[in-house]
Order: structure tokens, then C-alpha cells, then sequence
């Protein structure tokens, strides 16, 4: 099965019309924004038990529209990647713009549903490895990279704050003993949110040590002595 068809969606109710709206609020686009296909009408033929009524929804992008259409690729590898992973969500997508000139802005992902502790088990272990196969596949399908955040259940807003807190934390105990702290290994995207949190504090600066799953952050005192690192 190919990753480069249309996000569509096949939906039965009673009426067309209570299909047409149960399958645009799954898709979580907007109605115009979806091309309707009416599979079966429904009803009763003599002699027969009543039929439901069946339609196909395919989100169409803006005509001209590059970027919804980059949206629309990456929603349509991440559903393909869940089903065959046996997992179901809903799947919104929105633009992340970034937060220096020089960085691209990057499609984040969300995916919400039931019984997605497999994403999110050994701290998101399940969500990194979705996450690096999409970029894998919208890269080649695209012919250049495009940055990918895949989130599930807010998972990783969660555990963004929950780093930042800890970033802070370890520059107040730097700031408060003078020695430097080593975080627990970490990987790069997580490095990456400590680094930023303390990019632009005036009392301490951090660096990467380590190699491979061992790779942590250390924060440093810029005007303390230095001292062995005190793992937080």
C-alpha cells in the first residue's frame, strides 16, 4: 500500500448526512475542505432489511497550497504507520513555527485515542521510533527533509515541561553549590529543550557529555569553581 494517496475516510450511519458529519469531526477538517463520495445511499430495497447509508471522505489541500499538502503527506504516513502498527487515533495536524529565524518551522503531529500506551511506554520510546520512520518516509516522498514532531495524547508538551522544570531546578542548585550537574542521559530532542531553557541564563550554560544512549546534559556555573558532577 502506498503512502502517497489522499487522507480519506470511509464512514457508515443511518442517513448520508450523519455520516458526512461524524466522518468530517473524525477528520478534524473543516466540511469544505473535504470532497464527499456517496458509496451507498441507504435505505430499503422490497423484500429487504434497511441498509445504512455509506460515504467515502477524502481531504482535498489547498489548490496552490505547498505547505497543505506537506500536511496532508505527513497525516496520511503517520495514519498508515499506526494501522499497521495495529493502533487507531485521531490525527490533527497544525504548523509549529520555530524559535529562531534560522530554523524551519516543523509539522506537529497529534494523536489522540485510546490505547496508545505503546507510543508512550519507556518514556516515548514507541513515539521516537513513529516519529523517525515518518521523517524517513516524507523525506524520500518529498525528496528533501521536513522537521516532524509526532505527539500522542500531549505526551510530549508534558514531558517538555516536565524537563524544563528539571532544567531550571539544576541551575538553581548549580547557582546555589558551584558545582556542575549532570542530567540522566537524554536523547538529542530532549537535550535539545534543556539547552534552550538555559540558553540565555547569565549564571550558568550547558554542554553535552557523552556518547550514544549515555549522552546527558551538564550545567556549569559561569563563575564558580568547578567541581565533580553531582547527578540529579
Amino acid at each position: 500500500m502506498g503512502f502517497m494517496r489522499q487522507a480519506s475516510l470511509e464512514v457508515i450511519a443511518p442517513t448520508v448526512d450523519e455520516a458526512v458529519e461524524r466522518g468530517v469531526a473524525e477528520l478534524g477538517v473543516p466540511r469544505e475542505q473535504v470532497e464527499v463520495t456517496v458509496l451507498d445511499q441507504g435505505g430499503a430495497d422490497e423484500g429487504e432489511a434497511p441498509r445504512q447509508a455509506r460515504v467515502r471522505l477524502t481531504v482535498r489541500a489547498a489548490e496552490g497550497d505547498s505547505g497543505d499538502a506537506e500536511l496532508e503527506m505527513v497525516h496520511t504516513v503517520v495514519e498508515e504507520l499506526l494501522t499497521r502498527m495495529g493502533l487507531h487515533g485521531r490525527i490533527s495536524m497544525r504548523w509549529v513555527e520555530p524559535e529562531r529565524p534560522d530554523e524551519p518551522r516543523h509539522a506537529w503531529v497529534d494523536v489522540h485515542g485510546e490505547h496508545l500506551g505503546a507510543l508512550t511506554a519507556q518514556r516515548g520510546d514507541g513515539l521516537a521510533a513513529l516519529q523517525y520512520i515518518t521523517r524517513l518516509i516524507v523525506a524520500r516522498e518529498l525528496g528533501h527533509p521536513l522537521p516532524v514532531v509526532v505527539d500522542a495524547e500531549g505526551f510530549r508538551e508534558r514531558r517538555e515541561q516536565q524537563l524544563r522544570r528539571m532544567a531550571r531546578r539544576a541551575a538553581l542548585q548549580v547557582m546555589e553549590h558551584g558545582r556542575t550537574v549532570a542530567l540522566e542521559p537524554m536523547t538529542a530532542a530532549d537535550r535539545r529543550i534543556v539547552h534552550l531553557e538555559l540558553r540565555a541564563h547569565d549564571q550558568v550554560y550547558t554542554e553535552s557529555v557523552g556518547t550514544g544512549a549515555h549522552r546527558k546534559v551538564t550545567i556549569i556555573s559561569r563563575t564558580g569553581p568547578e567541581a565533580e558532577p553531582a547527578t540529579e
